[in-house]
Parts: C-alpha cells; structure tokens; sequence
C-alpha cells in the first residue's frame, strides 16, 4: 500500500481546489496584512497546505493563527493543556518536509504517544515529567507529511474515561455547550477542532475515543483497522490490541488523505483484496450500492435514549434516498464475554504501564498518583493471570470471527454512536467507585467498544444535532481493511449532508 503523496495531491488538483465536498471558496487574495481568522477557519488542512505551496499564506502564519486561537478559546474549553509553541515556531521558520500536509498546525493527543523531548503525561500525575526520548512511528509520520506540532490536548488519565475530566489538568467543555462533555478519550483533541483552533487532530480509540467525542462536537472520526496505522511505542500504548490511533476532523478528505501518510507501508495481508488505491482517492467516486445492516439497540441491556434513534432512523432514511438497501438486523456476539475479555486486557494494560514508569520512578505508585477508579482498575489488572489473559485475547478472536460471519450479509452496519447526547460534565466522574463509574461508562461507549473488541474499522458522522443545539452523531462499521467502503461512503453523505460549516457558538 502506498501513501499519498505531494505528486498525488497536485495531480488531482481540480478536484482539490474546488474542495467539492466542502463548497471552499478560493483564497486567491488573502486580506491586507495576512490570513484573517474567519478565512483559516473556512479551510481544511489540505486547503491550507494547497495555500501554502501556492505561496499565498506561510507556515509561520497558519501557526500564529492557531495558536492565536488557542490563547483565546482554551480558557473556555480547557483543550489544549501542553504547548510547544516555541518549538513550533522554529520549526515553521525553517525547512519543512514537502509533504502533502507541510505548513498545517497539528497537535498531538497527550496520551499514548511519544514526541522526542516532549512530555506525554498520559493524563496522570505518576506521569507528569515523562519526557520522551525518541519520536513514536505516527510522530514520525505526521512530521514527514509536514505537519507542524505545536502542542498536545486534554485526556482523562490513561483515557479510561469516555468524558475528558481528570486532576491533573481538569475538564475539557464541549464548545457547542461549556456544561457538556466533549467526550473521551481524545476530547481535546475534539474541542479544538470544533472550536477552530485547527481543522485536524490526533486522537486515538481504545474504545470509542475517537468516535465519542467526534460524536459530542460535531466532527468526523474514523478508528482505523487493527494495526493500520502505527499504535506507538509508549508502554501500555495498544491497550491490549483494542486500541488504534488517527485524528478527528471537520472534513472527510483530511481523515482519508492523512489515512495515507500515516499508515503502515505494509500492514499485511489483511488490508489487500479488492480495496485498492489510495484513501484520498476514494472520495472522488461514488460508494457502490451497498448492503447496511440497521442496529437500533446496543448487544447488552442498555437504555439508548430518544435523540440517538432519532439521529439513527435521519441516517438510515438518507442511506436509502441514497439508493443504499438498509435491513433491520442483529449479530449474534456474547457481548458480556466480549466486555469481559476486553476489560481484561485494558487492565492488564494499566498495570504493565504502571509497572514500568514504578521502574522508571524507583518507588511505588502511590494513592495520590492516580485517580481512584484506576487505583482499582491497576488492582485488578495486577492479580489477572497468564491464563485470563491469554483467555481473553481469544475472546477477542471469537468475537470478531462471530462479526466476520455477520458481515458476510452485509457492507456495513449502522447504529448510534452513543447511547445519549453529550452528557452534563461530571456524570462519568473517576472519583466513583468502579461497580458505579463502570455502567456510566458503558453507557457511552457500548456500541463503539465492539468495534475495538473485533478491530473492525467504524466512523461516527455529524447528521444530525439535537434541538438543544448538541451534536449527536452515527456510526458505520465496515468488514476488517474496508476503509475505502467507509469513507467512499463518507463523502456521499458530506455532499449529501454538509457540516463543514456548521460551527459552534465558542
């Protein structure tokens, strides 16, 4: 497989420059004194790279932008929590790889990831000074594509949260509305986005964070298939194999081109077949007509409130006027084994990522290093056997051969993304006890989680906002290394049913 490339970008220039899905207008003459604002904000990232080879904006100037933006907005929305400004700044006075992203600001998600001689806290006081000694293969990347990082964003502590909230640097606010969560665990990365600070960012999904919060904010987010792009090599950094690393963005061309860059070289068989070429080129032809299974209700017992089917009977109606065929159907997965297996190997994760920074540290992890709900996930990740552990990597293969046979009869599957509309800030609160702060969780993240249990590929797209304003979005989930079938989709319904321009009040 190979990636997108500068050449690839100006070849399919037309199409570029009339940003067809997005209705961009040119930038031919920018105002007196440089970029305002309001026209970086009407811009995607391959719109503002497109300006910066142009020569009518530099990369200096983008990153003055965006940072500009982030002084202004952050104290509202507590998203970006780790500035590299200055970093940055020498970066854009300089030579940047001439990559198809180079001049666009980026910022990385403070978890899971490893920037040489930068921090990653992971969200947590045991991490607060764990500064990195060598770029993670997504940093890596993300810098040859010219992509100029200029920060990291807000994660709850080891993203075992599907709201972003912790004590170490406090909650992140939905910009569509500051009492909301913006969800977790990348929901940082999902209020500057949403907030304009920048149109891409880094997120990454060990069981819903890159779905739930591009839900909660308005944006499109795609988890990539298992092992698709590179996980990092931060301890604990694949969750056991349920977790998978992109971005969150405004439009579907920057996940699908940056899905290009950030990739593996060669991930394997999986990811061959009749999917061929590259992820940008995909959105330049119509999806075939395509097979969508309905899912209204979640595998296990749990309430999906109103809105959420309203949002999904939206989508599944706009699927068919699109000349899909949507059925009505259920798979047969032990989802309480699955749940099990995967909680399994998430806190067998922890305890591993604990146990080395204690190497690291020399000392104990102490009751004021983390939040107490992880104090008793590190417990019981501590006593989980060889054999459990083991036992549960094969639930996790059960569970996606009992989704590979369903996905025989079917394209994809739709259904909500959460089972409720961004809840109030505080109602997942990691200072519960584990028997109550667990269901609270499941509650947002039981339909994604399947989809990292399975490590199938599934996208959460803005359709549809509630009459108080918020966002609710919809997920597609498609066969394992059909990422092509997900976003060929994507970009119908982005034609079909534009929200680049939908922003919210902050």
């Amino acid at each position: 497989m190979s990636g997108i490339t500068r050449r690839q970008l100006i070849q399919g220039a037309a199409w570029l420059a009339a940003g067809a899905a997005l209705n961009l207008r040119p930038l031919s003459a920018l105002a007196a004194g440089g970029m305002r604002f309001d026209e970086y904000r009407r811009c995607d990232a391959l719109e503002l790279a497109r300006l910066v080879r142009a020569g009518e904006v530099s990369p200096a100037e983008l990153l003055e932008l965006a940072i500009a933006r982030t002084e202004q907005v952050n104290p509202s929305i507590n998203a970006v929590v780790i500035k590299h400004y200055e970093a940055a700044r020498r970066l854009a006075g300089s030579t940047i790889p001439d990559g198809p992203f180079r001049g666009v600001p980026f910022l990385l998600k403070d978890l899971g990831i490893s920037m040489a001689d930068t921090v990653t806290t992971h969200g947590s006081r045991f991490f607060r000074e764990a500064k990195a000694a060598t770029d993670d293969p997504y940093v890596r990347k993300a810098r040859q594509a010219g992509l100029v990082i200029f920060g990291k964003t807000n994660s709850p502590e080891f993203g075992n949260n599907p709201s972003t909230e912790g004590t170490l640097f406090g909650d992140t606010r939905n910009p569509w509305n500051l009492d909301h969560s913006a969800g977790g665990s990348s929901g940082g990365a999902a209020a500057a986005v949403a907030a304009g600070i920048l149109p891409v960012a880094h997120a990454s999904d060990g069981g819903g964070s890159i779905r739930l919060p591009a839900s909660s904010c308005g944006l499109f987010g795609l988890k990539p298939s298992r092992d698709l792009v590179p996980i990092g090599d931060a301890a604990g950094g694949a969750r056991g194999l349920l977790s998978a690393q992109h971005v969150i963005s405004r439009s579907v061309r920057d996940s699908a081109a940056l899905l290009d860059v950030l990739a593996w070289d060669n991930p394997g068989q999986g990811f061959g077949g009749a999917e061929q070429g590259t992820y940008f080129a995909q959105l330049q032809q119509a999806p075939e007509r395509l097979r969508i299974a309905l899912m209204r209700q979640p595998l296990l017992d749990m309430p999906v409130d109103q809105v959420c089917l309203d949002a999904l009977e939206d989508a599944a109606r706009l699927c068919t006027e699109l000349g899909h065929e949507v059925v009505e159907a259920m798979p047969e997965v032990d989802m309480q084994a699955a749940m099990q297996a995967s909680g399994t190997l998430s806190v067998t994760s922890l305890a591993e990522r604990i146990a080395r920074r204690e190497a690291q540290l020399g000392r104990a992890v102490g009751n004021d290093d983390l939040e107490p709900v992880n104090l008793e996930m590190l417990e019981w990740g501590r006593q989980v056997s060889a054999v459990d552990y083991m036992g549960a990597q094969e639930g996790l293969r059960q569970t996606a051969r009992d989704m590979a046979r369903f996905m025989e009869g079917f394209d994809l599957v739709l259904s909500p993304t959460m089972t409720w509309a961004p809840p109030p800030l505080g109602v997942v609160d990691m200072d519960l006890p584990l028997q109550e702060f667990g269901p609270l969780a499941t509650r947002s993240s039981v339909f994604t989680v399947l989809y990292n249990i399975t490590g199938q590929p599934a996208m959460s797209v803005p359709l549809y906002w509630s009459t108080e304003g918020l966002p609710i979005g919809v997920m597609f989930a498609g066969r394992f290394g059909a990422e092509r079938t997900l976003l060929r989709l994507a970009g119908q319904l982005e034609q079909a049913r534009p929200w680049f321009d939908r922003l919210p009040p902050v």
